[in-house]
């Protein structure tokens, strides 16, 4: 159960597989597709049902990873038996998969949480292997069709809280009205422990954590652009 990963208090699922390779993933052990466990999609369904009770108005399920849209064919149906019975679904997504299945998902999710880790290309690719493209272009896809979006930022020290790029990630979406909420989200080094466990090398093992000073900076740069709407984790 999870209070942070959409509105109100969620079932929170975690999917195997991830095309980015972010320098501080909190969760390096679902990059790969040959990680978890399978679990049927009527036991997720059941979990859902049971704990529907405790969702209230706001709450619902959220997919989470890794990245769910690796998996949106198997989702898909899931999806709308989740519908069927009610259930408000939240979508996690670094947006970095194009095609005919994830738009069906996305238009089957009541609301994106769209992960934005850096505007700027360059930046982008350093930190998580890959350009940003696709992530712009679900986020405009999103805005078309009119789908609700929560836009979230990792803020990072010397990585992603570059000024020029925050205001120009600003100047690009600000004007996309089905954005209704930005979550700056502060850098932690939580998942720290999995490297180690993995034998993995953890590269921003001297990146210092957010002052309170750089969590307001930040937060002022995006309120020019989305004003009301933004929020610090």
């Amino acid at each position: 159960m999870g209070t942070f990963d959409g509105p109100g208090l969620r079932l929170v699922v975690f999917l195997q597989g991830c095309p980015f390779r972010c320098l501080y993933c909190a969760n390096p052990d679902t990059i790969g597709t040959d990680g978890g466990k399978l679990t049927p999609p009527d036991e997720i369904l059941a979990m859902a049902v049971d704990q529907k009770p405790f969702f209230g108005r706001r709450g619902g399920i959220t997919f989470s990873g890794g990245e769910p849209t690796v998996q949106a064919a198997a989702l898909l149906p899931l999806f709308k038996r989740l519908h069927e019975n009610g259930i408000h679904i939240c979508l996690d997504t670094n947006g970095a998969i194009r095609s005919d299945e994830v738009d069906a998902l996305l238009a089957e999710t009541d609301l994106v949480m769209l992960d934005v880790k850096q505007f700027n290309p360059e930046r982008h690719r350093a930190l998580t292997g890959r350009d940003n493209a696709a992530t712009l272009a679900t986020a405009r896809w999103l805005m078309e069709h009119d789908r609700p979006m929560w836009l979230r930022y990792v803020l990072v020290p010397g990585v992603s809280d570059y000024a020029e790029d925050i205001e120009a990630l600003g100047e690009a979406l600000g004007a996309y009205g089905n954005i209704e909420r930005v979550e700056i989200l502060p850098y932690h080094t939580l998942g720290v422990h999995k490297y180690e466990a993995m034998g993995l090398e953890y590269k921003l093992k001297d990146t210092p954590k957010n002052t309170p000073e750089q969590l307001e900076a930040a937060r002022e740069l995006f309120e020019r652009y989305f004003p009301g709407k933004v929020v610090v984790n």
